[in-house]
């Protein structure tokens, strides 16, 4: 078991994490509705008023923070762990944002594709090119939930299409090192998903290997399906092209290799909501993790280094 390190406590319900050169890490804090700075020795500096409910979060081109907002929710405590629920009575969707970390200035530059409005952005990632692939994972009602999946955008708001649908609920998204392969993770499944790339906003729909059927929710691979009961949610790969994911009740990090041969699982005593990771520190041997259900920012040390991401600080 590795050894965990806090770095802060009292965000709520933290999520999206950014490891930044000066050795700050930026996370979201969902029911605050903010992203916020979190120094080397822990304190915190709100560096934008995002409303709704900041998600998924990464450095763009430009430099500026690009956010995935699923539009809130209504919170409850439970067992001491903070717990979000349905969507809020002022849900009005979500959006796709973009901060200027420089003066804290939140733009928003997405709220519909194709005529229907994004329900629940999630998390993204960026390419070479410019782009950024990300999940909606919708909201989930007391009788019903949305239909949702994943898309790609530019970053200077000037296109938005839907690459994949439908998932049940989409999540974690990343890149393998190369960039030529897109996974995707769905929450209640617990499975992980894989497309190759032909082009930036293209993907390569599998259908048969060796004659069987393999194609899964938008011609995707399926790289792993986890046993048990067990949540999956958003992810980061690293340099050896593991896919990482946060897993939820079986609080951790689990481990998948690229064939999908290998898994383990690295827990995290203390909170079962553990919801996102990033690599940072010297030689990217630092995994940065959200455990969400009681606000704290933790440290581990990562056998092998992270993956470097495009447009990373």
């Amino acid at each position: 078991m590795p050894q965990v390190r806090e770095i802060t406590s009292g965000l709520e319900f933290p999520e999206g994490p950014v490891a930044l050169s000066d050795g700050s890490v930026l996370v979201v804090e969902i029911k605050r509705g903010t992203l916020t700075r979190v120094l080397p020795d822990g304190s915190k500096q709100v560096v934008a008023e995002t409303g709704g409910g900041p998600n998924g979060a990464a450095l763009g081109p430009d430099g500026k923070v690009y956010i995935c907002n699923n539009g809130g929710f209504e919170w409850s405590v439970v067992d001491g762990l903070l717990l979000p629920g349905h969507p809020p009575r002022e849900y009005r969707g979500g959006s796709i944002q973009r901060v200027d970390l420089a003066t804290g200035k939140v733009e928003t530059l997405y709220t519909e594709c194709d005529g229907r409005r994004l329900c629940g952005p999630n998390d993204l990632v960026f390419d070479n090119a410019g782009g950024f692939w990300f999940t909606d994972a919708g909201k989930i009602r007391e009788r019903d939930r949305d239909r949702t999946g994943v898309f790609y955008a530019k970053a200077d708001g000037s296109l938005i299409k839907e690459v994949v649908f439908p998932m049940d609920v989409p999540n974690g998204i990343g890149l393998s090192p190369d960039g030529k392969r897109l996974y995707v993770a769905e929450t209640f499944t617990a499975r992980v998903w894989w497309w190759d790339i032909a082009a930036p906003g293209e993907l390569v729909r599998a259908r048969t290997v060796g004659g069987a059927i393999v194609a899964g929710p938008g011609g995707g691979t399926l790289l792993v399906g986890l046993p048990g009961y067990q949540l999956l949610d958003s992810l980061a790969v690293d340099s050896a092209g593991n896919v990482c994911v946060a897993t939820i009740v079986n609080g951790g990090i689990t481990v998948i290799s690229p064939d999908g041969q290998s898994v383990e699982h690295v827990p995290l005593p203390g909170d079962p909501i553990v919801t996102n990771l990033c690599f940072g520190g010297p030689e990217l041997r630092t995994a940065y993790v959200t455990l969400s259900g009681t606000g704290r920012l933790v440290a581990i040390d990562w056998p092998r280094p992270g993956l470097r991401l495009n447009y990373s600080a």
